[in-house]
């Protein structure tokens, strides 16, 4: 529709050119004298130049885009450069260049519009750059350039939108973490949270008597013999800590924060050397099985650089879902919420009670404080010894120091 009324506009506007061209002759014409010719030869280069800009084929342009990277980090910048390459050098006064920006993009405020005013005049290849604050995360892509070019005096004027494709990614920004295994402490003492043990059986650090339940394989005959008993290898214990990362989709004012301390956390666990999990429920499922690889990460940092708060489930029924399967396998369970919902805390209060480690991360925005019904709702996953962090965008390297220990 909006095409159909452009090109009526250009029509008028070419015939209201040429009936004044013609006004202004038939008046040079009949009224004669000086005045009136010269007043038609001072419109008559206007008028050829009009015309020539009417016939102009402007679609015969060349336009490129190039972008000065392909992945970005969060508030990273965006640096375009637009090309237009033209096969006649017919001198245009003006040109305005635009780039249209995806509609994620141009809903942000903190961005600039990316067009410019640009005098090409004979100039067979035309540039224009801008420049991209503090991208926000996500998955764009440009598709268009809308060129306008006209006369001086806006008797002509004329528009085209060229295809042109640039895709590029915006990862989440990430924190350095320090991640520990924490210890669940109780009123009555301590105890480990749950965690796969076995042995090292390429790495014998001593001997010792043999006890019931020793491999054959593990006998050592030369202690054996010099001892007159029974002795066995003993072996490294290696301790394995895999945990998953639980991160709340529903839409959320805070869903930046979630996903930027969620984008730390997964870093500094794989980092750490522990296996990792990861759980996004919103318009599609994802889930990411327990690897400790660098591939691993760098796959759930794409699905974070894409992930939107579009999920139609409550955390409270993700959480109730998911959990169990989990601890199932002797997982550490790691939830990222920005709200404790009261249906989220009974159903943690009735999961928590099966003797399992859950960790519960409260995303707050920079300067929003926790609210007196979310204390009232952390004091009673306190009691069911649920341990709980309240982290505050700006201070997410604190969420390992002082671990509320419930």
């Amino acid at each position: 529709m909006k095409s159909f009324f452009l090109k009526i506009r250009y029509v008028w506007k070419l015939v209201s050119l040429l009936f004044f061209t013609a006004v202004t002759y038939a008046y040079a014409m009949f009224q004669g004298g000086f005045v009136s010719w010269f007043l038609f030869y001072s419109f008559l280069p206007i008028s050829i130049y009009s015309l020539l800009i009417a016939i102009y084929p402007i679609r015969t342009f060349q336009v490129t885009r190039s972008i000065n990277q392909e992945q970005f980090l969060v508030g990273e910048k965006l640096i375009g450069t637009i090309t237009i390459k033209r096969n006649v050098p017919f001198p245009l006064f003006y040109l305005i260049v635009e780039d249209i920006l995806p509609e994620k993009l141009s809903a942000q405020k903190l961005i600039s519009e990316p067009k410019k005013l640009l005098f090409p005049w004979f100039k067979k290849t035309i540039t224009m750059q801008y420049e991209l604050k503090r991208m926000p995360r996500g998955e764009h892509r440009f598709t268009e350039v809308r060129v306008r070019t006209g006369d001086l005096f806006g008797l002509i004027d004329k528009e085209m939108i060229f295809k042109s494709d640039n895709y590029f990614l915006v990862y989440p920004h990430s924190v350095d973490l320090t991640y520990r295994q924490h210890e669940k402490q109780f009123e009555q003492g301590a105890t480990n949270s749950k965690a796969k043990f076995w042995q090292d059986t390429t790495m014998a650090i001593g001997i010792r008597e043999y006890q019931p339940g020793d491999r054959f394989s593990w006998i050592d005959w030369k202690a054996t013999a010099r001892r007159d008993r029974i002795m066995t290898k003993e072996f490294e214990q290696m301790q394995s800590h895999d945990v998953v990362l639980m991160m709340d989709r529903v839409k959320s004012d805070a869903f930046e924060e979630i996903v930027t301390f969620s984008a730390s956390l997964a870093r500094a666990i794989i980092k750490s050397g522990a296996k990792m999990g990861f759980v996004s429920f919103g318009s599609e499922k994802t889930v990411f099985s327990l690897k400790e690889t660098e591939q691993h990460l760098q796959q759930i940092y794409y699905h974070l650089a894409k992930v939107d708060c579009d999920s139609g489930l409550s955390f409270a029924d993700v959480t109730e879902s998911e959990l169990p399967v989990w601890q199932s396998k002797n997982v550490t369970p790691l939830l990222v919420t920005a709200s404790l919902s009261l249906d989220l805390v009974r159903k943690l209060e009735l999961i928590g009670s099966r003797n399992h480690s859950t960790f519960v991360f409260l995303i707050k925005r920079e300067g929003e404080k926790i609210s007196s019904e979310e204390k009232v709702m952390i004091e009673r996953l306190m009691k069911r010894r649920i341990m709980i962090k309240a982290v505050s965008a700006g201070r997410f390297e604190d969420a390992f120091k002082e671990v509320s220990t419930l």
